[in-house]
């Protein structure tokens, strides 16, 4: 068995109290992949934005607002795990300046001035032990799989699952999953259950029972 973390949902940067960026993540298909993990007999921990879904009961879940919550309790939780899917769509910009009070309407433009919040899939891949494995997510609309093997390399991912801007607040979801090589191991389509399903059993075959045999020698 054993001890999945699991990224999901969308993060927050709040510009002002009550407003915000973020983008159209649900938290299915991170839900998806923990039923996946746990029918297969795992432990799984959930780190997860704002969402409406409803996580299994049976995991763990961590509830967060922004990226750097997201970072600072992803590196928390994996250094107790064996490895990690980044399902997450974490929003890769914050404002530079948060208002502390609600900004007014003035009849003029709004400029704002936005900086990259941290990588947290980069920055769990490249801490990672020799033990530990991690699974990333490329959502892409051009150049899909050369961006997503680049993600792959940058990150330190041992696998990356690549889709498309449709999966965002969809039940269905169209995938393909990426080895450091560039090859294809996987391609799915279907409502997102089903895929999570290929998806943890590429997982299992190719990481888990792998890193699982090299632990024992």
């Amino acid at each position: 068995m054993a001890r999945i973390l699991i990224t999901s949902g969308p993060t927050r940067q709040y510009l002002d109290p009550v407003r915000y960026l973020t983008n159209g993540s649900s938290g299915r298909m991170g839900k998806a992949l923990a039923q996946a993990a746990l029918d297969l007999g795992h432990e799984v921990v959930i780190i997860s934005g704002p969402v409406n879904v409803d996580y299994p009961a049976a995991a763990r879940v961590i509830p967060i607002i922004s990226t750097e919550e997201l970072l600072r309790a992803s590196r928390e939780e994996f250094v107790l795990c064996d490895g990690v899917i980044g399902a997450a769509a974490p929003c890769d910009y914050r404002p530079m300046q948060v208002e502390q009070h609600k900004i007014a309407k003035n009849g003029q433009p709004l400029l704002l001035q936005l900086v990259e919040t941290p990588d947290v899939i980069a920055t769990l891949g490249s801490e990672k032990r020799r033990d530990q494995w991690v699974v990333g997510f490329a959502l892409e609309t051009d150049d899909a799989r050369f961006k997503a093997i680049t993600k792959l390399e940058k990150k330190h991912c041992d696998l990356i699952v690549l889709n498309g801007p449709a999966a965002m607040d969809a039940g269905d979801n169209e995938i393909e999953m990426l080895d450091p090589e560039g090859k294809v191991v996987l391609s799915a389509q279907g409502d997102k259950d089903e895929v999570a399903n290929q998806i943890l059993q590429v997982i299992q075959r190719q990481l888990i029972e792998v890193f699982s045999r090299v632990e024992k020698e």
